[in-house]
């Protein structure tokens, strides 16, 4: 990467101050591009969700490792329950989606409560042995009573496939009988997954992230406060791919001691993610210690307000470029953590060096969110989000303190909000659908810059810095001016 002045190399810059100038160009296509970090974690796209408790979950994670990115599980969920959500993700199949399942004597109600954790809007409904026996959508169920059975208002007329079909032949039957959602069988008939027109293009596209197993990938938060070693043992046995030690603050010595005793006790080939932090000092201690890669950013997230609270930080282009070059120059990466609201945040973050970007927020007001749906008084769809520094994340990750006091005393430090609506966005419902953007325009971007792979991309990149008014101008205009 190059300043289009070298002046501006000095400022301190954010996502909105800079933009990239087009190269000479010789990509002829986008689907000529390599989108797979350069790392070695095994993503095929440059994205990682945020450990945050109201969007990383099973769902979040098999969706989006799915089609090649990463979500790091909370550090706050109990062990069993990542024991759970691993080896529930492992079992997931690469490119058939997971169904909702009922038994035709369930309500609808039951169904509609759970037609929203899934994209494909449909409850796939089953008999003793699991063979699809109906199909139920939230049109299904109006102006009927929502304590009849599903058995009374489900479609009968049930289209399936075998899961031997190839992926093409899947997409005919779906345009040609006009149907949104196909269930796929195993050879006993018992129902193996579903299908949408719009999944089978995706599993076209995108390769998932998956390990040397075959398996998709997961990663796990640990906090530095937690005793490291018997953790990581545990999840180690889990089958854990990545180990990322988090913390606000990561320029403490107890976050470098604290990777290395996870680089001692892992050993060399294993993952480990370290941060935060925003500066080269910083970068170059964390790497010493034993991080893979190091996590930037302090105060750039849509739910954080440390900046606001207490002055620290650094404006996250600025702080991703110079932490990147230190990392490479020893052999290491960064990810771009928080700060990410558009896909050129993505584009500008691998220019600057990460080899992927992480956020949260975005990812909150999506179908595959941990956070359970809701309805405001206009009939809207939102989720809860809160940040991992707020009151709230605070209180119920000491609600386990036997002292009152202390646990009253620490709710007096906050650094994040603590509730906030995601509305679901038209177009962005899935998390599958913020992916199609990012990378749509991450592919775009490196076709403009002539770069075939994210490498090149940062090589070849030219960046200038712009007024406010700049930005403005190439935000587009849905109405008449």
């Amino acid at each position: 990467m190059k300043f289009l002045h070298h002046e501006d190399r000095v400022r301190e810059l954010t996502y909105e101050d800079v933009f990239l100038v087009p190269q000479m160009s010789d990509v002829v296509s986008r689907m000529d591009v390599d989108l797979a970090p350069v790392d070695g974690v095994g993503m095929t796209v440059p994205v990682v969700v945020a450990n945050m408790n109201a969007v990383a979950g099973r769902r979040m994670a098999e969706t989006v490792t799915r089609r090649g990115g990463l979500v790091v599980l909370p550090q706050d969920m109990t062990m069993e329950r990542i024991e759970r959500t691993v080896r529930y993700v492992k079992s997931r199949h690469h490119v058939l989606e997971t169904p909702v399942e009922l038994d035709e004597h369930e309500t609808i109600q039951k169904a509609i409560n759970l037609l929203y954790k899934r994209a494909h809007g449909a409850v796939v409904v089953v008999d003793s042995g699991n063979r699809p026996v109906g199909m139920f959508m939230e049109k299904d169920a109006r102006d009927r009573d929502r304590w009849a059975s599903l058995s009374e208002v489900m479609t009968r007329d049930l289209v399936t496939m075998t899961d031997q079909a190839d992926p093409k032949v899947l997409f005919d039957v779906i345009r040609d009988r006009r149907i949104p959602v196909l269930p796929v069988i195993d050879t006993h008939g018992a129902l193996k997954g579903v299908v949408t027109e719009k999944g089978l293009v995706r599993s076209s596209i995108y390769k998932p992230a998956v390990n040397q197993r075959g398996e998709l990938l997961t990663a796990v938060a640990v906090g530095i406060n937690a005793d490291i070693e018997s953790k990581l043992k545990k999840l180690q046995e889990i089958g854990v791919d990545v180990f990322v030690l988090d913390t606000a603050h990561g320029a403490q010595q107890k976050m470098f001691d604290a990777v290395k005793r996870a680089r001692a006790f892992l050993g060399d080939s294993a993952v480990i993610v370290a941060g935060n932090i925003v500066d080269e000092d910083a970068t170059r201690k964390c790497v010493e210690a034993g991080a893979s890669i190091v996590k930037v950013g302090v105060g750039p997230g849509a739910m954080c307000t440390t900046r606001m609270m207490t002055g620290m930080g650094r404006p996250q282009f600025s702080a991703v470029s110079a932490c990147s070059r230190v990392a490479r120059e020893m052999g290491a990466h960064v990810w771009a953590d928080g700060g990410v609201r558009h896909p050129r945040d993505v584009v500008m973050a691998v220019a600057a060096g990460a080899s992927a970007a992480m956020f949260g927020s975005w990812w909150a007001g999506t179908y595959e969110s941990a956070a359970d749906m809701q309805r405001d008084m206009d009939g809207r769809l939102f989720k809860d989000n809160f940040g991992m520094a707020s009151a709230r994340a605070v209180t119920d990750r000491n609600r386990k303190e036997v002292d009152a006091f202390k646990q009253s005393r620490k709710q007096f430090f906050e650094e994040g909000i603590s509730h906030s609506r995601m509305y679901m966005k038209e177009g962005e419902e899935s998390a599958e659908d913020i992916l199609d953007k990012i990378t749509a325009g991450l592919r775009s971007a490196c076709t403009y810059a002539g770069a075939r792979d994210l490498a090149a991309f940062h090589e070849r990149a030219v960046v200038g810095v712009q007024t406010p008014a700049g930005y403005k101008e190439g935000r587009p205009l849905n109405t008449r001016w």
